[in-house]
């Protein structure tokens, strides 16, 4: 079992990284964990949205499991997103996810139908029973147009002992409130591709999970702040801003620019699996421009 600091830090939520023929690319991912570990995250995720999960098939969802399970080898905590459209389907890939020997799952609402908020709180209920290890919930409405109340979040851990965290996507004003009302007992970690980084350490939470292309400089906030350097971690802040405001227009925004940024970094061809939304040559002289002055990934596989 995990130990609480297993869920603090910035952990970084994988790409899916294809070829040219839009099948995921071994290499180009076994290296993106590398990039990761190398520059200080302080654990690896994957299958969440900007792993554009939806695009994925279940077989490849496992494949993306076990190759993330065995790059990592047990360096950094490890955790998967499961998405499925039924009760039945996130138990399957619970079950694949304990197998790739994950340290935690994260659930997200099933994205058919509109139910009331109860129907959420008893599907997340019966997919947490069902597996032994600790359990997030997604609560992202603004990216997922459905998601819970502070308080149906704090009735959910109330009647399921294992779910242990909250992966957030709101604002810090409202993680405050939802820290609030559950009294500080569940740990929160936010996303936003960074938005509000310092504002949401300030109001609660224990960490982030974020996409890789800033992951060297969103670990040194994180780690300047956490040490009582806030003046440092607002230094960095300040010189990545420009970028988040950038790629995190929306989560099309974040998998088109923000994924391109990262390629540029680690010196990897980004291709789209169709659907996508495809960068304009503007968009990518604004990507070539922050990337340059990021600088390229300092890597031992290089």
């Amino acid at each position: 079992m995990p130990t609480q600091t297993a869920f603090t830090g910035i952990h970084a939520i994988l790409y899916a990284l294809f070829d040219a023929q839009e099948r995921l690319d071994r290499q180009a991912m076994r290296r993106q964990v590398e990039i990761c570990i190398e520059h200080g995250a302080h654990g690896i995720a994957a299958l969440g949205l900007a792993t554009e999960v939806s695009k994925l098939t279940v077989p490849e969802r496992r494949t993306v499991m076990e190759w993330t399970s065995e790059d990592v080898g047990g360096r950094k905590p490890l955790g998967f997103t499961i998405y499925g459209t039924s009760v039945a389907e996130q138990v399957e890939l619970v079950r694949a996810a304990e197998i790739a020997k994950a340290d935690w799952v994260i659930l997200q609402p099933p994205m058919v139908g509109s139910f009331a908020a109860g129907e959420y709180i008893s599907f997340f209920g019966r997919i947490a029973d069902a597996t032994h290890l600790p359990v997030a919930i997604q609560n992202a409405p603004a990216y997922m147009g459905r998601g819970l109340s502070a308080e149906d979040i704090r009735s959910l851990v109330a009647q399921h002992p294992n779910i242990r965290l909250v992966k957030g996507e709101g604002p810090a004003t409202e993680i405050r409130q939802l820290i609030e009302t559950t009294e500080g007992r569940l740990p929160v970690m936010n996303g936003r591709g960074g938005l509000e980084l310092i504002e949401n350490l300030r109001a609660g939470c224990v960490g982030m999970i974020l996409a890789p292309e800033l992951i060297d400089l969103t670990v040194k906030v994180y780690d300047s702040f956490i040490s009582g350097d806030e003046a440092e971690a607002e230094r960095i802040y300040r010189e990545v801003l420009p970028v988040i405001v950038f790629i995190m227009q929306s989560l099309e925004s974040l998998i088109c620019y923000g994924k391109r940024i990262y390629g540029a970094r680690a010196g990897v061809t980004i291709h789209d699996r169709a659907p996508a939304m495809r960068p304009t040559a503007f968009g990518q002289t604004l990507v070539a421009d922050h990337a340059a002055r990021l600088g390229r990934f300092s890597s031992r596989k290089s």
